[in-house]
């Protein structure tokens, strides 16, 4: 009987286990499953914290409604009584001390109509002018490949790219635009542009789909993100699950693996996921020959602050569900959303809960992250202030950092991961690498490389 081991209990871990316990089953084909996690909970970077009727994630707040992967998953566990929808309302930027409504009628700030571009307060008249000549700049020879912040900027102008389109994007993805590519953001622009002249004519072209999304866009769960995990992992009585259990290395035998463990202990498997991140990648498989491509990924960091008040949230502007922070703005976080309006079910008792973000893009990083928690707590009641006009002392703060945790899709990204998977592919048979360092940010993503990792798992035991 093989013994396959997933070490890491983060989302992609536990779907793949999920996903190849059910397949195993299916096939009638038996084999001894372990999974191990370093933390005494599972998740990862999904994890909730309760206190005094509040629910406040420490990683990513909700999942992406329309990613297939997600529902699926939901359905498969039979847990879509538990699913909660955020409420829809208006996104901000603020900028110059304002809040500027971020358009209707936009993805990403990117106008997907004449009316959605009209309606921008954030952009002067010469700036959306310029946009609407984007119908009229064929393209050079811009790929899926090339930066999104070159490619925006060449066919909608600077203006809108910096005031409008920036401060949402970056926000998304933890990083510089002109270093991020458009298949790891936003791939379908280049579709858009070469099949119908212009990127707003391929948003119209498409508008039912985005439509169809516009409002619902993410979901959660009754009782946060942890509810998910709490039942995936109560839907594998099959599988040794170990947490508090650190991995040490991995050294690869006649048979298969050696995985060490930092208790002394040790498990010989046939398999190996390892569904971690890529610094920690490096560490356990320590190979001089690898980390040359491995050493080539790139990491963000950042650090969430939550408070919550003893406030009606009524106090936040009507309709309204946060705002991302513009460079010329006296606020030092780089977003803030507004959590017990956004996500209903995170205040008990309809009271405020805020959460802050600041990231390693941030010019005053290298200051913050240096601060205490009662410190980062200050500057984020200062950001309050200034952003919505409350001064009340909080009845609850959690301040979580995520230091060089979050992974940036870089335009080196993609011809790393090619390298990677030949040379693990080579020296490694049956060893696999997961987890949203290489495949893909977001829950979604991780769920669906979990799945596909289950598969290969399978392709090969079938093979064998």
């Amino acid at each position: 009987m093989k013994t396959i081991a997933v070490i890491g209990g983060g989302i992609t871990g536990l779907t793949t286990m999920y996903y190849l316990n059910k397949q195993l089953k299916e096939e009638n084909i038996e084999a001894r499953l372990v999974l191990v996690e370093r933390n005494s909970y599972l998740g990862g970077k999904m994890h909730s914290a309760y206190e005094k009727g509040y629910i406040m994630e420490t990683g990513a707040d909700s999942m992406v409604a329309r990613h297939p992967a997600v529902l699926t998953l939901v359905r498969d566990l039979n847990f879509e009584d538990q699913l909660v929808y955020n409420e829809t309302g208006i996104s901000y930027i603020h900028t110059n001390n304002e809040l500027h409504a971020i358009p209707p009628g936009s993805t990403f700030g990117i106008p997907m109509s004449v009316d959605s571009l009209m309606a921008s307060t954030l952009i002067s008249e010469e700036g959306k002018k310029r946009v609407l000549q984007d119908e009229e700049i064929p393209n050079p020879g811009f790929t899926k490949e090339s930066s999104i912040g070159e490619f925006l900027e060449y066919f909608l102008g600077e203006e809108i790219v910096r005031k409008q389109i920036a401060p949402v994007l970056s926000g998304v993805y933890s990083g510089n635009l002109y270093e991020l590519s458009l298949n790891s953001t936003l791939p379908y622009l280049v579709d858009y542009k070469n099949e119908y002249g212009s990127i707003m004519k391929g948003f119209e072209a498409n508008r039912a789909k985005f439509e169809s999304s516009s409002n619902k866009k993410f979901v959660s769960f009754k009782r946060g993100l942890s509810q998910l995990i709490i039942h995936l992992e109560e839907a594998l009585p099959e599988v040794e699950i170990y947490k508090n259990r650190e991995t040490k290395n991995i050294k690869k035998t006649n048979s298969g693996y050696e995985v060490a463990f930092s208790n002394g202990e040790t498990l010989q498997a046939d398999v190996v996921v390892l569904a971690l991140p890529n610094q920690v990648v490096q560490t356990l498989l320590d190979d001089a020959e690898l980390d040359q491509y491995l050493g080539k990924f790139t990491n963000a960091s950042a650090i969430t602050i939550y408070l919550g008040f003893d406030l009606p949230d009524s106090v936040l502007p009507a309709d309204g569900t946060g705002c991302i922070v513009s460079h010329n703005s006296d606020l030092v976080c780089d977003a803030s959303t507004w959590t017990s309006r956004k996500w209903k079910h995170t205040s008990s008792d309809g009271k405020l809960l805020v959460r802050l973000f600041y990231k390693s893009s941030n010019p005053k990083y290298k200051e913050i992250v240096q601060m205490t928690e009662d410190e980062l707590i200050k500057v984020a009641l200062q950001d309050v202030k200034l952003s919505i006009n409350v001064e009340d002392v909080p009845v609850v703060a959690n301040v979580t950092k995520w230091i060089n945790q979050m992974p940036r899709y870089d335009l080196a990204h993609n011809e790393a991961l090619q390298n990677v998977l030949s040379q693990v592919e080579c020296k490694y048979p049956n060893l696999l690498l997961a987890g949203c360092s290489y495949f893909g940010v977001g829950i979604g993503a991780c769920i669906d490389n979990g799945k596909t990792t289950a598969k290969k798992i399978m392709t090969s035991l079938k093979a064998e």
